[in-house]
């Protein structure tokens, strides 16, 4: 099945549908409601989501942090039942091409054998492990690209 979503920016009108989507797709780390809130309303950071019809079915943020000259992608999510359509990578892609820095960088759960495969297609490498970085203990892979 081919669905056609559109990518556009967010912002905080979409506050309640992110927080939903985030609830479903990281049941265990969804960010809090005051994170969602700063990531859809402060200045500087990137923000996008999927839409298919009205719905919101993806979501990315991401911040340049200019002391390391980094792009860092904070959060990346796709609702379970529009997964494995490119619309992952098509989100992915436009926050690399909004940081605009030499290197981006993301944290994902070692567990999350899907998330894992679609960035090293993408030209992602793990860099780095942060032992115990998310909730129950798992560790975060950090992986980055160079553009």
């Amino acid at each position: 099945m081919n669905f056609n979503a559109t990518l556009e920016s967010a912002n905080l009108r979409d506050l309640s549908a992110v927080r939903k989507l985030e609830k479903i797709c990281f049941p265990l780390d969804a960010w809090p409601l005051l994170d969602l809130i700063a990531a859809l309303s402060m200045p500087g950071l990137i923000r996008y989501k999927a839409l298919v019809g009205e719905d919101v079915i993806g979501f990315a943020a991401g911040e340049v942090r200019s002391d390391t000259r980094t792009g860092w992608i904070s959060t990346i999510c796709v609702h379970p039942d529009y997964q494995r359509h490119g619309i992952g990578s098509k989100l992915l892609r436009l926050c690399e091409q909004e940081l605009q820095m030499p290197r981006v960088r993301l944290t994902v759960r070692e567990s999350n054998d899907a998330a894992i495969n679609m960035y090293l297609a993408k030209g992602y490498v793990e860099i780095n492990r942060w032992r115990g970085y998310y909730k129950g203990g798992e560790d975060g892979v950090v992986m980055e690209k160079l553009m």
